[in-house]
């Protein structure tokens, strides 16, 4: 017998699914476009620029995009959930902004030779914690959770590694 999710259950989680898509995303951006730009220049001003500008943009970007898609499933009268549009693009904004500071943060703090490497360990930390989260909130098994998100991740991580070193500069 399939159990009905009551409304309260049904919004709640659908400002989770905002939450958690926005962390992960920003952590495999975020820490792709580090890794790549560092690989790619050793200017640590660029870098950390680059990084801001591409945190407060994809921020923005992904908060506009969960307000839109939330608005346009209420005006195709195709859902029923029950969430707010406004509600669901704050979320993703500040879900997104707060996890791309952890990549970011080592390259603020450390000297340019320590800040890529400990980039990346903070967000594949960052991941796992995110995917044993989801473990525990979902019920299916943590660590389970916490390697497939981490695998995920870093996958996408070394792409852009990949794609720093096609480009580096001499």
């Amino acid at each position: 017998m399939k159990r009905k999710r009551n409304k309260k259950s049904s919004l709640v989680g659908d400002y989770v699914r905002s939450s958690f898509f926005g962390i992960e995303d920003s952590l495999v951006s975020t820490t792709g476009l580090i890794a790549g730009v560092s690989v790619a220049t050793t200017d640590k001003h660029f870098i950390i620029v680059a990084g801001i500008v591409a945190i407060a943009v994809e921020a923005i970007s992904m908060a506009a995009g969960e307000f839109l898609s939330e608005e346009t499933e209420k005006d195709l009268g195709s859902s029923s959930r029950r969430t707010n549009p406004i509600i669901g693009g704050f979320i993703m904004l500040v879900s997104y902004f707060a996890a791309g500071l952890i990549p970011l943060t080592p390259v603020l703090l450390l000297p340019a030779e320590y800040s890529l490497p400990a980039s990346i360990a903070a967000a594949f930390v960052g991941l796992f914690c995110l995917g044993y989260v989801r473990g525990k909130v979902t019920g299916k098994s943590p660590a389970a959770s916490a390697v497939k998100v981490l695998v995920v991740g870093g996958i996408a991580t070394m792409i852009g590694i990949a794609v720093g070193i096609f480009f580096r500069t001499p």
